[in-house]
């Protein structure tokens, strides 16, 4: 049902002028689902304090209300055609009335950490791209048929909207940028093995998906359980804990911090802990002990160029985006803290001075026990190859285990990454052993000037095949999409 009805509203923004790409139909469908579900949270909270003989004072007023302006009611609880607003006062009402209303809340709000903070700087960042009434009536229609009343629902909710936002980094020439591969984010996080009571973050959140599937590995116990929809037996603190004080986020982007929010709240977290933001604007040096994490998990965005005066709040000066964040991280990380960063392969061996430095922090700073070498087509959209570093913090490293992640096939749309692949990758992990696939490479064995780290397998004889033609025609889409963003960082500094 739920499938549908989300189908249903892209067929309506489809007919839209204002919406012309998956990344539109995902940002307007994001700003109704939001609304809806705060109606039903809040319903939800005063039928409770009606229970106790308490009362509820609502978020939203009367008059912007969901069950006011987008499905007011008969009185027999049927929806009230007479009383709904269509046409040119619907568009009137939502951009003059509605939208300014809910901006406010920023102000008005207590602090950042509030639902209420959360919908002013949703509604800030956004705009209504509908420009028929009739057009924003059916779909607001659609949304209300849908119900968020159930942790089932929810889950099914979840499930669906995670497809949309798949489909929208798919459509991008950087699919990476609002889409990792969730297979390749469950792996990750089995291998971190994040526990109730620890912080966990993501400086580059994009969509949220590191701290959505870590909420159900937390929630659920494990990743089987999660799929089924059924929750372990956690106590009320424990719930608690997971709502409030275990999930962080940064996002730079206004569409991925309000697609951050949405996807977070259908996987259970009433507000969730993400500031709109750029992480990197952030001076290292200043950051204290109580603001470091026990997890972090990522995929920082990769090919861009930073300003100077950005690159002044790092030791290593570099203009890649990934490799400040990479400080970012070390920098953010208690002493005992575990890490998985997603970064393009080249790190490895790149022989720039700021390269070598920055691998020579991380091995001597962080014990650098892992690395997973992903195969070209992993993030579909993006044909640069990347590999993913595990590491804890506080004790320098001593040994690195390399798994080479070979699915026998080649990854693209139609046969994208699955669990499957990843099954071996996390059991030998465990132990550190060595295959066909895996080994181990002493810190003895690597050059103490230029650090380098590459993947070097020495169970096989490198080959030079021939490369699939989408993985090459989407390296060049990507080299150019780089080209597009350094032009632009140079436009800005002149």
């Amino acid at each position: 049902m739920f499938e549908q009805t989300f189908k249903n509203i892209d067929d309506v923004l489809w007919k839209e002028a204002g919406c012309t790409t998956e990344l539109d139909y995902t940002e307007q469908t994001s700003w109704m689902l939001f609304l809806k579900y705060l109606d039903d949270l809040e319903q939800d909270k005063a039928m409770q304090a009606e229970l106790q003989g308490k009362s509820y004072e609502f978020i939203i007023d009367a008059p912007h209300r969901w069950s006011s302006w987008a499905a007011p009611k008969d009185d027999k609880g049927n929806f009230d055609h007479n009383n709904a607003l269509t046409g040119d006062d619907l568009i009137d009402f939502v951009n003059r009335d509605l939208f300014p209303y809910l901006q406010g809340f920023k102000q008005r709000a207590s602090g950042p950490a509030t639902i209420e903070y959360k919908i002013g700087e949703i509604f800030a960042e956004i705009k209504n791209r509908f420009t028929s009434g009739y057009s924003l009536r059916d779909a607001l229609e659609y949304i209300d048929a849908l119900r968020f009343r159930s942790q089932k629902e929810k889950h099914e909710l979840s499930h669906i909207y995670e497809a949309k936002i798949k489909n929208m980094g798919n459509a991008g020439r950087n699919g990476g940028e609002y889409y990792t591969p969730r297979p390749l984010i469950r792996a990750m996080i089995q291998v971190v093995n994040p526990k109730i009571g620890e912080r966990i973050y993501d400086g580059a959140c994009g969509s949220a998906g590191f701290l959505c599937e870590a909420y159900d590995y937390l929630r659920y116990g494990g990743f089987e359980a999660a799929e089924g929809g059924k929750g372990a037996n956690l106590s009320t603190g424990q719930l608690n804990t997971l709502q409030t004080t275990t999930f962080y986020g940064k996002e730079k982007k206004s569409l991925a911090y309000v697609i951050a929010i949405m996807n977070m709240i259908l996987h259970g977290i009433e507000a969730p802990n993400i500031i709109h933001t750029n992480t990197l604007a952030e001076n290292i040096s200043d950051i204290q002990e109580k603001d470091r994490f026990d997890v972090i998990l990522a995929n920082p965005p990769f090919g861009g160029k930073e300003r100077k005066e950005v690159q002044q709040n790092f030791p290593i000066k570099t203009g890649e985006t990934a490799f400040l964040f990479l400080q970012h991280f070390i920098k953010n990380l208690k002493a005992g803290g575990r890490a998985a960063v997603v970064i393009k392969n080249t790190f490895l061996s790149n022989s720039d001075n700021a390269s070598k430095a920055l691998r020579q922090e991380l091995l001597e700073s962080c014990n650098l026990h892992s690395i997973l070498d992903c195969p070209g087509g992993t993030f579909l959209g993006a044909g640069v190859k990347t590999v993913v570093l595990f590491f804890e913090k506080g004790a320098p490293t001593r040994n690195i285990w390399y798994y080479h992640l070979d699915p026998g096939r080649s990854l693209g749309k139609t046969n994208p990454l699955n669990d499957n692949d990843l099954k071996e990758f996390v059991r030998l992990q465990k132990t550190f052993a060595d295959s066909d696939e895996s080994w181990s490479v002493s810190i003895n064995d690597i050059d103490p000037t230029s650090f380098d780290l590459s993947v070097k397998n020495p169970n096989k004889v490198e080959e030079d095949p021939l490369r699939d033609p989408e993985v090459i025609i989407n390296e060049i889409e990507t080299l150019d999409a780089e080209s597009v963003e350094i032009l632009e960082g140079i436009r800005g500094m002149l």
